[in-house]
């Protein structure tokens, strides 16, 4: 744990893990794995990728023939699985470079071919010998048809992104992931291709790019700048282990130095790799040369996943240079405001060999470096700080809450322990129990009544609440004291209370006048005791209150075998006045009824929820319940029934707005890590704000919805899962020795509409670097409260085995490429254990299946949905909503047209709804540019408006890129112009209704309703509210939107040098500051400010 940081983020690593499979750890040798997984060449010498051995190889080899291809590509370990094995090419050489994907080209693949009429071909792709062509057999046509000239192609195009897949009835049985697409000719037909796999898909994808750009020369170029930064480096490094100057160091050496490099490789994995690689030359000894330290770290530490990643953004050169990673920053990993000063910052801090930090370039290892390290985390660090408003009342939060603290164990038999109180409080816990007892030597103790619990002295656990309250938050502590004392008991207690916490202690009586409790920020560094209370007549030094006691109502379920029958009645106990004093801002009060509590319940006052009541609300009546909670404060603790310590799901009453949900911190699982994970979003300060849908007075939701949520924006949540590094066996696990078949479920947990999982195929025998190359999409119709949970388990006949986990809520999660430290059941951090992924965040009518999408989007405003007002029959009111309905059908007119276009534009750049508008362009600019590298179309970038604006005459291909661009334009142009119209007659509707809701109840009885109907119609009246704020600020994003869309057309228009007057090569500070001016010329609000000002 200790690399990780007490933040739990990633250490710096200079290379990433292998992508061999490894038996080292079963007691194998390697010498035979390593033959099968392609790591020797036939003749027993080594093939380094990107040396003479594979450039011959490439030159010389013959077509093998199909068949024979096709059984050995088959070849897998057979054996009875409960899933099927999606290891990468488990039995050939590990792509690593170039040079591998060209070699892998001229020998061959199985690629399905896909036709639009819905067929699709099983198809031999191969690169010829002298890489001038691609050809597939068997075919109809010749053999001098069924090929496509290298020098025809003008892109190839990953993903399903072309009309042929787009149009074909096999579209959703089609993975994302193998679908790869060649674009050729003057017209720019398109052949569409569907890998086994994503990395067979990548191969074509990498090794066609490098042909495209350097035709012939391609292995040359190769071979003349393979790996020279990343040769030098290691040179360097070895050189410094070989103080004698004897050209070879020990084999133990080398070991600790790859290492060092990379720790999370195993020592016998490297050392295996060395003797080896020594067998297979014929060597004596075991000391290591410097060719054969580069070659095993190559061979080791090579990704071949970051490696593809790399040549996507470096123009398929062996670097990064400035201009690359600031395209990279910008487009994939969403940061804002780049420059090259970012990027030559990134280089320095991750790039390893001093050439290039010199020349300002990034190597594969510095990329990967900067990958894992914690800038590229999954968890947004804005987060790791308190990010949200403090000022809202308490009861508009939810609490981190602990159950029984005093336990470690179980609630029947456990120990007690003050050590529960130290972890709940270090984790950032805001609720505690306190449950009081007499105890000998007039001392009160800690323990569970009426079970066999060990018991904890009161003083030492006051003593140590003083010192941690306020370690990991400011923000005030409840106490829950379930007192049980006699009243000379009572005493000392309140002798304790007062002299160890003393002013901590609130004793503020609440303020009549107000509605709802303080704010955390007014109660920093506070501690509230929630108890009892004697009513406020009372002059005695006591008095009589109902007793509260979990305890009795576990041992009547538990039927505990005594001499007397517990009685489940609320027993009367004697309360000190002086005890009671101390309660001011949670007295515990008993729930009766919603209609009861919304009459006469005070704000100050908190009722307990029993975990089966709570949910029994929570189905009968969840709009009361959410009603409810934004007033009063609610807590709900585990059922007596969980003796085990068990607990029960969060989310399930956070989603009635629920704020302390009290957990049983000592028991690990699922239930705990959504708890952890959903607390982390706020500096882990133990307060998290709810969704404004159940904080704002007049606002309708449901907490069983299972559609979207009114007035809410759903978005779509798109996760590709790609690889994992170092997944320890399982403890405990012993059935399979120390092999790992690891597979990985993506679980979304919220509101009902949005509760899924997906999981992966399962990777045979591969814990090390297994690659998944899966993608999923979910969507989110809730985001504020909704977590994705990543879990990995291992495949196993008895039963799947965890792993490890992370949950994060949705609202933390960073978009681009990320890893993701997983933790272990108990949530440690597992050393260098980690899974990387992609994350992209879209809405709703930018995602779905674009076949289908394009068909309603082509229909028009006959199947657009419009949001609608609901009718109370309540005349006035009803004619008030109805002046909203033309704005409301305008907002959703402007909004849909806008992203429409945009949708239209992506496909035809060839990207999917994940993309944004940078990265469009960045995809389109080679299309922009004629044969002499002069533009073909230039935006003008002077007005506010960027212009596409034609150099000449325009083939076809770009005439419509033309037009659905000039679209995109016009849309958001109509947007931005007449929102603010819009935006305010639904506020002046919403503003008008507003005024009948004080007298909403006596004008529905003047109208003759009552019972159901007069329940009706002040449910129809927030729906209607809800309806008119949720679409205002939609629109509101929506132009936020178009801003930031224009500005990304502006920057990728810098970057590629496709503005007007600019110079090819680079913008001039002319152009710069031109770029300035018009970006000061779009109308942009402060968008927060405008929140605000809503909010107040």
């Amino acid at each position: 744990m200790a690399e990780f940081g007490e933040d739990g983020s990633l250490p710096p690593v200079n290379a990433g893990g292998s992508a061999v499979h490894s038996d080292e750890a079963a007691g194998k040798t390697q010498c035979e794995g390593s033959v099968l997984n392609g790591d020797c060449g036939g003749s027993g010498a080594p093939v380094t990728p990107g040396s003479q051995a594979v450039v011959e190889a490439a030159n010389t080899s013959d077509i093998p023939r199909r068949s024979s291809i096709i059984k050995d590509g088959s070849r897998q370990r057979k054996e009875r699985k409960k899933t099927v094995s999606f290891s990468s090419m488990p039995t050939e050489k590990k792509i690593s470079s170039a040079s591998d994907c060209i070699s892998a080209m001229v020998e061959g693949t199985e690629l399905k071919k896909v036709r639009s009429n819905s067929r699709i071909y099983h198809r031999y792709f191969l690169l010829d010998a002298d890489m001038q062509s691609v050809r597939w057999e068997p075919s109809k046509k010749e053999s001098e048809k069924a090929k496509i000239d290298v020098k025809s192609i003008k892109e190839v195009r990953t993903g399903k992104n072309t009309d042929t897949f787009r149009t074909n009835g096999t579209y959703d049985q089609i993975s994302e992931d193998c679908a790869f697409s060649i674009i050729f000719g003057e017209n720019y037909e398109s052949l569409d291709l569907v890998a086994n796999t994503a990395d067979v898909a990548n191969i074509w994808v990498t090794g066609l790019r490098y042909l495209i750009s350097y035709g012939k020369h391609t292995l040359n170029m190769i071979e003349t700048s393979q790996n020279h930064m990343r040769s030098c480096w290691l040179g360097e490094i070895f050189d410094e282990a070989d103080v004698n100057n004897s050209k070879q160091i020990s084999i133990c050496a080398a070991v600790l130095l790859v290492k060092n490099l990379n720790p999370g490789l195993k020592n016998v994995k490297i050392e295996l790799k060395f003797k080896e690689l020594h067998k297979a030359k014929d060597r004596v000894g075991s000391d290591v040369t410097r060719a054969e330290f580069i070659e095993v770290f190559h061979d080791l530490c090579t990704r071949p996943e970051i490696y593809f990643l790399f040549v996507q953004f470096s123009s398929n050169k062996e670097y990064l240079d400035t201009k690359d990673l600031m395209i990279f920053l910008e487009a994939e990993q969403g940061m804002a405001q780049v420059s090259e000063d970012t990027s030559i910052e990134v280089i320095q801090k991750h790039e390893p060999s001093k050439e290039g930090q010199l020349k300002g370039w990034l190597s594969l290892d510095g990329f990967t470096n900067y990958l894992m390290s914690p800038e590229c985390h999954i968890f947004d660090p804005e987060h790791k700080t308190v990010c949200q408003d403090m000022n809202q009342p308490l009861s508009h939060y939810y609490i981190n809450a602990s159950h029984n603290t005093y336990l470690i164990e179980d609630q029947f038999r456990g120990p007690s322990d003050v050590t529960g109180y130290i972890r709940a409080l270090k984790m950032g816990c805001r609720s505690v129990e306190l449950d009081v007892w007499d105890g000998p030597d007039n001392e009160p103790v800690i323990y569970t009544g009426h079970t066999m619990t060990s018991q904890i002295v009161f003083r030492s656990v006051i003593d140590v609440i003083n010192k941690y309250a306020f370690v990991a938050s400011e923000y005030p502590l409840i106490l829950c004291l379930e007192n049980h004392c006699s009243l000379k008991q009572q005493r000392v207690m309140f002798q304790h209370l007062k002299k160890i916490l003393g002013d901590k202690i609130y004793i503020d009586p609440p303020k009549a006048d107000d509605c709802y409790l303080p704010s955390p920020s007014e109660l920093k560094g506070k501690i509230l005791l929630k108890g009892k209370k004697l009513s406020m007549n009372c002059t005695a030094s006591e008095g009589e209150v109902t007793d509260e006691d979990e305890g009795a109502e576990m041992s009547q379920r538990m039927s505990i075998e005594s001499t007397e029958q517990q009685t489940f009645a609320p027993k009367k106990f004697q309360l000190s006045k002086d005890l009671s004093d101390l309660v001011t801002l949670c007295k515990s009060v008993e729930f009766k009824d919603f209609p009861t509590s919304f009459q006469s319940q005070k704000h100050w006052e908190l009722c307990s929820f029993n975990e089966v009541f709570a949910s029994r609300f929570a189905n009968d009546f969840p709009g009361d319940f959410v009603n409810y909670n934004k007033k009063f404060l609610a807590r709900v603790y585990p059922s007596p029934m969980r003796i085990d310590s068990s607990n029960m799901n969060p989310q399930d009453f956070w989603k009635c707005g629920c704020q302390i949900v009290a957990m049983n911190y000592q028991t690990p699982g699922l239930m705990m890590d959504l708890n952890i994970g959903w607390f982390r979003q706020n500096g882990n300060c133990g307060y998290v704000l709810r969704p404004a849908i159940m904080r704002e007075q007049v606002s309708y939701f449901s907490a069983n919805t299972k559609d979207s949520v009114p007035g809410v924006s759903p978005q779509l949540l798109h996760i590709k899962i790609i690889s994992g590094q170092n997944f320890p066996k399982p403890k405990g696990s012993g059935a399979k020795g120390d092999v790992v078949d690891p597979y990985v479920y993506v679980e979304i947990h919220g509101i009902p509409a949005d509760c899924a999982e997906q999981r992966t195929k399962t990777v045979n025998q591969n814990g090390d670097n297994p690659l998944f190359d899966e993608s999923f999409e979910f969507q989110i119709n809730l985001p504020e409260l909704a977590m994705v949970r990543f879990v990995v388990l291992d495949d196993d006949y008895i039963g799947d085995e965890f792993i490890g986990q992370y949950t994060i809520p949705f609202e933390c999660l960073q978009p681009g490429f990320r890893h993701i430290p997983l933790q272990s059941l108990t949530g440690e951090v597992l050393p260098h254990t980690l899974l990387f992924v992609h994350v992209a965040i879209t809405n709703r009518r930018g995602g779905g299946k674009p076949h289908k999408r394009g068909l309603s989007v082509r229909k028009g405003k006959k199947c657009r949905e419009y949001a609608s007002m609901r009718v109370l029959l309540i005349k006035a009111i009803d004619d008030v909503f109805k002046t909203a309905m033309q704005p409301l059908r305008e907002a959703t007119d402007l909004r849909e047209n806008m992203q429409n276009a945009i949708v239209s534009f992506k496909e035809l750049c060839g990207l999917s709804a994940v993309a944004n508008l940078k990265q469009c362009l960045l995809a389109l600019s080679p299309r922009l540019t004629g044969p002499d590298n002069s533009p073909l179309l230039v935006f003008n970038l002077i007005d506010q408006y960027p212009n596409l604006e034609p150099q000449g005459l325009l083939p076809e291909v770009l005439k419509k890129v033309v037009t659905t661009y000039d679209m995109v334009i016009q849309t958001s142009k109509t947007l931005l112009e007449t929102s603010e119209g819009v935006y305010e007659r639904i506020l002046q509707t919403q503003k008008a209704a507003m005024e009948f809701h004080e007298n909403l109840h006596d004008l529905a009885v003047k109208e003759g309703l009552k019972g159901r109907k007069l329940h009706k119609a002040v449910e129809s009246f927030t729906w209607n509210i809800t309806i008119l704020k949720g679409q205002a600020d939609l629109l509101k994003r929506a132009k936020s939107e178009v801003q930031e869309n224009l500005k990304q057309i502006h920057y990728a228009a810098l970057t590629c040098n496709l503005s007007k007057g600019g110079p090819v090569g680079g913008s001039s500070s002319s152009t710069d500051s031109r770029s300035r001016r018009s970006l000061e010329a779009i109308p942009e609000k402060a968008i927060a400010e405008e929140l605000s000002d809503d909010d107040n």
